[in-house]
């Protein structure tokens, strides 16, 4: 599937808050995405999830489908990102809830456990790693029924380190989630991609990570898998007729 803002502009009370820009996310592709510090990042992140109308130009998922359910925003600052004074264990435990998963304290600490953070789950949210932080909240968007795009919401203001939420979005992406990185202070150069920009309508495709099972090569592999099998059943077979000799 794929999510397309065509042209989307953004009007607040004061003046502009997104300039006209196209871009495209595509499952199984990280679109990266650069423009200036300020909200308008931030705008352009809820209007592709469909929360905010756009003043001119269109969003649009194909197959068709409803934005609010298909997108989810990731540590969107002041929308999504969570309370910093809450530990890890109950930002854990709100999010599943919110995905509709078991929430209780049993359920919060085996996810914890699987995701290799249970030693920091009283931990005040404030005091994770940038890394640890993105990591997480990027996960359990990605628990949240009928999600299928991410849209990590300039993590780079928690790090200068690149490659910390990099990472997050290209294994995302490369499990078949549509995956942008809005970025805001990392320099255009640092970026692990020529970025999609803010405010221009000729961009750069999606980068594709994800590739389907070759039906081929899954075909060969479960016939490999079968011939042990298959030898086994011959050598008793003769086994047993040897007997009867």
């Amino acid at each position: 599937m794929q999510v397309r803002a065509d042209r989307v502009s953004l009007k607040g009370p004061h003046g502009p808050l997104l300039p006209p820009t196209s871009l495209t996310v595509e499952e199984g592709c990280l679109t990266v995405v650069h423009g200036e510090p300020g909200v308008g990042i931030t705008a352009l992140a809820l209007a592709l999830a469909g929360r905010l109308k756009p003043t001119t130009g269109t969003v649009t998922a194909d197959p068709e489908g409803d934005l609010r359910r298909l997108v989810a925003v990731v540590d969107s600052p002041g929308v999504s990102e969570p309370d910093e004074a809450l530990s890890l264990r109950i930002v854990t435990a709100e999010e599943l809830a919110l995905a509709h998963r078991p929430s209780g304290k049993d359920a919060v600490a085996a996810w914890l456990s699987q995701h290799d953070a249970g030693p920091y789950a009283d931990s005040r949210f404030e005091s994770l790693e940038p890394a640890l932080r993105t990591r997480l909240l990027t996960a359990l968007a990605a628990e949240r029924e009928g999600v299928r795009v991410l849209v990590l919401d300039a993590p780079d203001r928690h790090t200068s380190d690149v490659d910390s939420w990099a990472a997050v979005a290209k294994e995302h992406a490369a499990r078949g989630f549509a995956v942008a990185v809005l970025a805001a202070t990392t320099p255009v150069s640092a970026l692990p991609y020529p970025p999609a920009k803010v405010g221009e309508a000729e961009q750069p495709d999606p980068v594709r990570l994800y590739a389907p099972p070759d039906p081929a090569e899954t075909s060969a592999a479960e016939q490999t898998k079968q011939l042990p099998e298959t030898a086994e059943l011959t050598a008793e077979t003769e086994n047993s007729e040897g007997d009867r000799a």
